[in-house]
């Protein structure tokens, strides 16, 4: 009896210390789809309209390990500042994490952004795409995919341009963006 008891603490020892303390941007993603601050969706690969663009062989493949964009949008203002303020530093600590790797910083019109990559030198597990600005607001995108693949990634781009798509279903994030 003395030995099972071990056993238990054993491993509810072994549970509790294994667990990470660190929140994952998936778990950031459930946690604030519900905060009245924050816009967020989802959007199919589909809407991309890749099926009906002239791609070659290589971008269709490309396009074809896509799945879905979680967008995640936090409109700032004045009553919600301090809000903002947390969301953007804790945004910024996941990103920091060693799941990530910084791919690209941008100055845009708009505001500052990053490209991170989740994954490693031969699968993409996802792409993340974060902006900031402080008069605005912020903008999370998660790039889904299966298999995706980091040297495709530019067949990626060059298929979503051939395509027809003109930011439908983006029109939320560009109303926040615009005032």
């Amino acid at each position: 009896m003395k030995n099972v008891y071990w056993a238990i603490m054993v491993v509810i020892v072994l549970a509790i210390t294994s667990c990470s303390s660190e929140q994952s941007l998936q778990q950031y993603y459930i946690t604030n789809a519900e905060n009245p601050n924050f816009m967020s969706f989802d959007l199919p690969s589909s809407l991309l309209d890749l099926e009906t663009a002239n791609l070659t062989e290589s971008e269709r493949e490309a396009a074809s390990s896509l799945k879905k964009l979680n967008v995640l949008a936090f409109q700032k203002k004045p009553e919600n500042e301090a809000d903002y303020l947390v969301q953007k530093k804790a945004i910024k600590a996941i990103l920091k994490s060693d799941d990530f790797s910084e791919l690209m910083k941008m100055n845009t019109p708009f505001g500052k952004a990053t490209i991170q990559l989740k994954g490693d030198d031969d699968y993409i597990d996802e792409l993340v795409i974060y902006g900031d600005n402080d008069e605005k607001g912020l903008v999370l995108v998660r790039v889904l995919g299966d298999n995706m693949n980091p040297a495709s990634l530019m067949q990626l781009i060059k298929a979503v341009e051939k395509s027809d798509y003109e930011g439908k279903g983006l029109e939320q994030i560009e109303d926040l963006f615009k005032g």
